[in-house]
């Protein structure tokens, strides 16, 4: 289906034209009908979907060409990186129309914190926030949220696993009765069902693609004692040198530093990236690999749900996730838009168990290979039950000292609050602000626009969400 049969503005269509926008995702195709008719909805979707897409497409169409003096769209995430993906998508569907946008999270300086403030106190048509950056705004007592007409949860699951919750609902009890509220998560858990019942009314539900692994994904184990594994890495590494866009991903933020330390001193171009870094330097990390400049990135999993990458060549398990769900996360970095991608796991003797629930939730017995002969014998497999030996894909016998394995917490709410600004309480209209351009913006200016009159340029890149 073509965007073109949506009943879409036609400054929205423009957008999508120069941003090569075309076919509709399923999410997508089930998706947007239902916002467009105003109900309720709870989508279950992956990343890579095209969610994003589905839920900005169908609002912003609603509002492109009703002016308020107000935030009228509050768009919940929970993650800075993912506010920031959204936001700068959102710029560029926005571009011919007169919606503005701005986004809230943690990290900045002093001169972000007005910038945000400004904004929420009518500056900004939508707002995109992490929901502990906007608490501390809303605790200064300026935000008001009387003309909220939409309400969106992205990756709903993975603010309730930071531990959110509390913040949301605080946040929707400040919102319109009368809106439209709009969920998003990779998971139908039983309390992400308990959430939807508390603030959405009568929705539609919709699924796509739940748990399963893009099919160009080729999957790869190794055993491997946990004393092996930098070596192993170096050893794939070294094998795929084709491969130009590698993710690596760790259980613990230790684990990320000591590794990329050790391929940078190794002559790999690599970085690091973690809720540890300093937002300026995530922000250029995640910059440098977009571009190629950096060749591995070695994160946890706040890289592992809602950040788009294109063209991800290879994700390396170099620990084996807590969660299954999160497998299926990490893995779908790679093989995007029906291209093709590597996953490799490295499974260590207590993480045996763990992997057999991944096994079990992609419904698929994975091949378990041993290292290579010079790196020596890996653990047997016995993956099935604690403390059961199996015969399939392992070793003779597990050789070394086990370890105990580094139990890394959850990434926590990140969001600082600030040291506290003057002149809050009731505010004076103000003027949309002005915004530093985004990357669909500095590529507009030079594309012809049938209304502007702008002249001819180079074509936009695809992004799919």
């Amino acid at each position: 289906m073509k965007f073109s049969e949506f009943k879409l503005n036609e400054t929205i269509l423009d957008a999508l034209f120069y941003m090569n926008f075309e076919e509709a995702t399923e999410i997508q195709i089930k998706a947007i009908p239902t916002i467009l008719s105003g109900k309720d909805l709870i989508g279950c979707a992956q990343t890579g979907t095209g969610k994003t897409a589905a839920f900005v497409l169908p609002t912003l169409n609603q509002i492109a060409d009703a002016p308020s003096d107000g935030v009228q769209v509050l768009i919940l995430c929970p993650t800075r990186e993912l506010a920031i993906q959204i936001d700068q998508q959102i710029q560029g569907i926005a571009y011919f129309t007169n919606a503005s946008c701005y986004p809230v999270y943690g990290g900045g300086d002093g001169v972000s914190w007005e910038a945000e403030a400004d904004a929420l106190k009518g500056g900004a048509d939508i707002i995109v926030a992490t929901p502990g950056r906007l608490m501390a705004h809303m605790a200064r007592g300026y935000v008001k949220f009387d003309t909220v007409k939409h309400l969106i949860l992205d990756e709903a699951d993975r603010m309730l696993d930071i531990g959110f919750y509390d913040d949301i609902i605080k946040i929707i009890d400040s919102l319109p009765e009368e809106r439209q509220s709009l969920m998003f998560s990779a998971t139908m858990a039983p309390k992400i069902r308990k959430l939807a019942k508390e603030i959405l009314s009568d929705p539609d539900e919709i699924s796509v693609a739940i748990s399963k692994p893009a099919d160009g994904v080729t999957q790869k184990v190794y055993l491997a004692h946990e004393e092996q594994k930098v070596a192993l890495v170096r050893h794939i590494l070294g094998d795929k040198e084709d491969f130009q866009a590698i993710i690596i991903f760790c259980s613990t933020k230790k684990k990320v530093e000591k590794l990329a330390r050790t391929l940078l001193q190794k002559g790999y171009s690599c970085q690091g990236i973690s809720s540890d870094y300093e937002q300026d330097a995530r922000e250029e990390a995640l910059r440098d690999f977009r571009s190629g400049k950096t060749r591995i990135m070695v994160a946890t999993d706040v890289m592992s749900r809602g950040i788009d990458i294109k063209g991800i060549d290879l994700v390396i398990n170099y620990d084996v996730p807590g969660d299954a769900e999160d497998y299926v996360h990490r893995i779908g970095r790679t093989a995007r838009a029906k291209t093709e991608g590597m996953a490799i796991t490295l499974v260590c003797a207590d993480d045996m168990f763990k992997f057999s629930k991944i096994e079990q939730l992609i419904d698929r017995e994975l091949e378990k290979d041993q290292p290579p002969t010079e790196l020596g014998e890996g653990p047997s497999w016995r993956g099935q039950s604690r403390g059961k030996s199996g015969s399939k894909g392992g070793g003779k016998n597990d050789r070394g000292p086990k370890k105990e394995k580094p139990r890394g917490a959850k990434e926590g709410k990140s969001d600082r609050k600030p040291a506290r600004v003057k002149g809050d309480g009731e505010q004076p209209k103000r003027e949309k602000k002005q915004r530093e351009p985004s990357q669909y913006r500095l590529i507009y200016d030079a594309l012809p626009n049938p209304k502007k009159g702008k002249p001819a340029g180079p074509a936009v890149p695809e992004v799919k969400e």
